[in-house]
């Protein structure tokens, strides 16, 4: 039996900081990678201080290629220079490096896929984290999309990007979707698919969560505690609704049940160029102040974001809540695998998928999460004797009594519950599982062989490439 040939693909990816899609796109590589194939990360944005080992170590190849553009002008205009900045690296890649790959893997953006597929003559494969539509123009509540009170010049501004973003990722050869929510919800907006995509959950890299922790180290030392802990992982963003956590902590701590000295860590992607995550952090902590708690703001040692300074921070050696700015592989791995660690708490609701909930399973560890989006169908929620987690209305009181209730699992419970998760994780959601499935679908694409182009297709994304130049022009 013929050996399957070995294939080089490209991934890319617009930012490569730290987050679930990060995460992912990291993962997805590291499994192919492992699967024999040669791979490679495009991105226009990859700061060595703000991202995951992998990509700054070696084990990765990733290219950084600097755009022209900046990420906003005066804090508007996002959407169009990402169009911008990843039209500037696929001129880098049509100019230079086609003949060396004969895949690319796109996610969140879609608008190179026409150039590499019609000008560059290669397969794609689009991977759906959610419709940015959807994200830029309202929030997806039960599906339904709640407008967002904006005015006619956003509007105006917002119908060409959305109408770019359904033409562009139709031109896929392969797409993929993160969870059947996100399938569904994508089918159900960009009317003009023909077939739901297919859905390839998320995998994680299971020997990094099993290796072991130095525990000496001074990152480590300063994260770690006997104290009971409550976990959560997850940007400084407002749309992850981390307050959810604090007030529902605060609440848990009036309980009777409940030990006194448990403690809530926060810890999470902070980049301070953001000013989404600059203004969530200070709310968060304006909000721990009001719920009358300690806290402490800390980053890694050798993190290039200093930790920002909050009155009445710098005191507590032992804070009630602890917020860790862009932890390392071994704090996240110490926090989760730490004997004290009581339960992590997802928080964002109609998350698309979310790895959170997936990494605390892994771990052993109960986890309460919204009940809407991925993290129904990762989670378990009914009879004890098959739970792997809670699934909540996004309510302090409910998750607080939900709280108390992981509190009381007796020593039986809680290692059956662990060996439930534990199971459920490895056999779902490893990066092997994901990898395959990856595989599968590029082969597939790879398999349609060569492309030929239409005149029309041409036109199209020529006139595809001279509309967003103009664009750019005209808006700057």
């Amino acid at each position: 039996m013929a050996t399957a040939r070995k294939l080089r693909v490209a991934f890319v990816h617009p930012d490569l900081g730290i987050g679930g899609a990060e995460r992912l796109v990291v993962d997805a590589a590291l499994g192919l990678q492992a699967l024999g194939h040669s791979v490679d990360i495009y991105t226009s944005h990859h700061d060595k201080e703000h991202c995951f080992d992998e990509t700054r170590n070696g084990t990765l190849r990733v290219h950084h290629v600097v755009p022209p553009f900046p990420r906003s002008w005066k804090g508007k205009f996002h959407i169009l220079l990402a169009h911008a900045r990843q039209l500037h690296l696929t001129k880098f890649l049509l100019s230079s490096r086609m003949d060396q790959h004969d895949v690319f893997f796109v996610d969140q953006l879609s608008t190179c896929i026409p150039l590499l597929r019609f000008l560059g003559g290669k397969r794609v494969v689009f991977y759906c984290h959610f419709p940015d539509k959807l994200l830029a123009n309202g929030a997806f509540v039960e599906g339904k999309v709640l407008k967002k009170n904006v005015g006619i010049l956003k509007r105006i501004y917002r119908y060409p990007m959305d109408w770019l973003e359904e033409a562009t990722t139709r031109q896929a050869d392969v797409i993929l979707a993160n969870s059947k929510f996100t399938a569904r919800v994508t089918m159900a907006h960009f009317s003009s698919l023909k077939t739901s995509p297919e859905v390839v959950y998320p995998g994680i890299n299971i020997q990094a969560y099993q290796a072991l922790v130095d525990m000496t180290d001074p990152d480590i030392v300063q994260v770690t505690s006997p104290r009971p802990t409550l976990l959560s992982l997850n940007r400084f963003e407002k749309k992850k609704n981390a307050a959810l956590a604090i007030e529902a902590f605060f609440r848990l701590r009036g309980k009777p049940t409940v030990p006194d000295n448990m403690r809530l860590v926060l810890a999470g992607g902070y980049d301070p160029r953001l000013e989404d995550n600059t203004r969530t952090l200070s709310n968060l902590i304006d909000l721990a102040r009001t719920c009358n708690l300690t806290y402490k703001v800390i980053t890694p040692s050798k993190s290039s974001a200093r930790a920002p300074s909050f009155p009445d921070a710098a005191s507590h050696t032992e804070p009630d809540v602890l917020f860790l700015l862009n932890f390392t592989t071994g704090q996240r791995s110490a926090l989760l695998q730490a004997p004290s660690t009581v339960a992590l708490l997802y928080t964002p609701a109609n998350e698309h998928f979310g790895i959170g909930p997936v990494e605390g399973m892994l771990c052993g560890l109960p986890v309460l999460a919204c009940d809407s989006g991925g993290p129904t169908e990762s989670i378990v929620d009914g009879q004890l004797s098959e739970r792997t987690g809670w699934l909540r209305t996004p309510d302090p009181g409910v998750w607080a009594d939900a709280l108390e209730d992981i509190c009381r699992l007796s020593e039986v419970e809680r290692a059956a519950l662990t060996r439930r998760c534990k199971d459920r994780a490895m056999s779902m959601f490893g990066m092997e599982a994901m990898a395959k499935a990856m595989d599968v679908s590029l082969r597939e694409a790879v398999d349609m062989g060569a492309i030929h182009t239409p005149v029309k297709e041409v036109g199209f994304a020529l006139a595809f490439v001279v509309g967003l130049v103009l664009t750019i022009i005209f808006r700057l």
